[in-house]
């Protein structure tokens, strides 16, 4: 591409050596949320969310399980203002959430933040002014001086408004655009801010470390976090905060890497909705945790509800394949995959497996509300018999034969191939019962009756052949041998049988039983299916369908 030159490296690496989060394999606990989506998430809505809008999504997540939830600029308009207010004065804060509320550092900003929070129990009160180079240069045209005088001015009325809420107020403090500071200077503004509020084990204070625009690739992130991390002052009651956006696309691996540098605490966006390329997504980082064992804190048990929610909100979609979420993350069409999916789950299944292991599922689907039949095993041309027989099994209860599977495996891709769609469950079920289930033909199962020789088994069959009875008497090692036999002389036919199998449809004292015969006749192998109360019909049944595919 042209113009490449036109680009630098605008972030900058620490003074000093900072890789120790690089021994560490991976993030061992979750870390506090805060929930954005009413700040970052809403300003960046084509259109924002109305009052009973936010109040619905506010509840929302706190079912989900924040503990603290950003809820926006309260002096930045009388929207904001009327939100916050609403959420006080009809007690919708329940007494383990804590609120967060955003503010520059300007006297009478910070005044109305705090008249907006009067009488709310427990809130955060963010302050933040932007230190980067090209903020400080281009926009503000001050030194590093005069931006840190605008931080420790803000600090300093924080301690004056917040007399007498002391208890129930915790502070936090961001040195915006953070990844376009010098880690020197990012540091020097930091501990300025903590050293006027005096952090204590009971009331830390957050010092939040925005990727605003992100800049680098991850590990530099880290680097610049861990040295934060390593010489903030009171660093044992100072909580480090991570609130990544994602304009190269890497803010999920930024918060982790960041995590791993010592950070303590994340805020981000349902599905990463936010500014530009948008914040990092809070769902993923949860549920790559809950995929490494650690309980997320947070509940995406049904991922559909999450969703809706979502969108009914934001009035925005989750994309088909956003992680966890989309409609088809879970989803296989390749044979191959089909295939090593339902052997997965059939050797969970043999040797009473907790542990999940099956290959190509990160994650077992069920545990966010997904089906096996709906969302893992999809059906079109690129399908196998795995796949296929999978989804007759855990469906409808048909266990095919291995060859008898991919016989159908063919049959059920040409027809996807031809109407160029996905087939439907149901759609693949009414093609197996068309194509093998009581096959209608030239031949007709008239009667039958059986009667013990020694070991020997004899059956008076008789068969209607184009509309013609006929009857014979034959003998055989088992019932199904002897009409076999019988079947044969009747028609005049020289076929073999190369399959049976047998099972029970479902458990009970009235159960459907389903038998599976294959024939070979001429060197092709056509298969038929039974269905009876009785096994012995439902074999006969299933035998005969197999020899109407060849008299068609």
């Amino acid at each position: 591409m042209k113009n490449a030159d036109k680009y630098q490296k605008g972030f900058f690496l620490p003074p000093e050596p900072c890789y120790d989060w690089v021994k560490k394999d991976a993030v061992d606990k979750a870390p506090i949320w805060c929930s954005v989506d009413l700040r970052d998430g809403n300003q960046a809505l084509v259109v924002p969310m109305s009052l009973e809008e936010k109040l619905d999504f506010f509840q929302y997540l706190v079912q989900l399980g924040f503990k603290e939830i950003e809820v926006g600029f309260p002096a930045a308009s009388e929207t904001e203002f009327e939100f916050l207010r609403t959420l006080i004065e009809k007690d919708m804060i329940p007494d383990d959430v804590t609120i967060q509320v955003l503010t520059q550092s300007r006297e009478h900003i910070i005044k109305r933040t705090f008249e907006a929070l009067k009488g709310c129990k427990h809130a955060i009160v963010h302050l933040y002014n932007s230190t980067s180079v090209a903020q400080r240069e281009q926009v503000f045209k001050k030194d590093k001086e005069a931006i840190i005088d605008i931080a420790v001015t803000g600090a300093e009325l924080f301690n004056q408004y917040v007399k007498g809420y002391e208890d129930h107020y915790r502070f936090e403090y961001s040195p915006e655009s953070f990844t376009g500071t010098e880690p020197e200077f990012a540091l020097e503004i930091c501990n300025r801010v903590i050293d006027i509020w005096k952090p204590t084990k009971e009331r830390p204070v957050i010092i939040n470390l925005p990727v605003t625009v992100e800049m680098s690739s991850p590990h530099v992130y880290a680097c610049q976090v861990e040295y934060m991390s390593k010489h903030l002052h009171d660093r044992e009651n100072v909580l480090i905060s991570l609130h990544p956006h994602n304009d190269r696309g890497c803010a999920v691996a930024d918060t982790e890497l960041g995590l791993l540098a010592g950070a303590d605490r994340v805020e981000g966006t349902l599905f990463g909705n936010g500014e530009r390329t948008g914040n990092v997504d809070i769902v993923t980082l949860a549920m790559n945790l809950f995929s490494h064992g650690i309980d997320p804190k947070l509940d995406f048990s049904n991922m559909n509800e999450t969703v809706t929610a979502y969108e009914k909100a934001t009035k925005m979609p989750v994309g088909d394949r956003q992680p966890y979420a989309g409609k088809l993350v879970f989803a296989a069409f390749s044979g191959s995959h089909q295939d090593a999916i339902a052997k997965g789950m059939d050797w969970r299944k043999e040797k009473n497996l907790h542990q999940w292991t099956v290959p190509y599922l990160p994650i077992d689907p069920k545990d966010v509300g997904r089906e096996y039949e709906k969302d893992v095993i999809r059906i079109n041309s690129q399908s196998g018999k795995g796949g296929i027989g999978y989804l007759l099994e855990q469906k409808f209860g048909y266990h095919l034969p291995p060859k008898m599977r991919e016989h159908f495996g063919y049959r059920v891709k040409s027809v996807s191939d031809h109407a160029h769609k996905e087939l439907s469950a149901d759609e693949v079920f009414s093609i197996f019962r068309k194509a093998y289930c009581h096959v209608e033909g030239a031949v007709t199962l008239a009667d039958y009756h059986f009667r013990r020789h020694g070991e020997d088994i004899t059956v008076d069959l008789t068969l209607e052949d184009k509309g013609v009875r006929r009857t014979a008497t034959a003998s055989g090692n088992g019932r199904l041998d002897a009409v076999s036999n019988a079947a044969k002389e009747i028609l005049g036919m020289n076929y073999t049988i190369v399959a049976y199998t047998e099972h029970a449809l479902t458990q009970s004292s009235k159960s459907q039983a389903v038998a599976y015969v294959g024939i070979e006749y001429q060197g092709t192998v056509y298969w038929g299916v039974g269905e009876h109360s009785d096994i012995i019909a439902a074999s006969i049944f299933a035998l005969v369908s197999a020899i109407n595919q060849v008299r068609k």
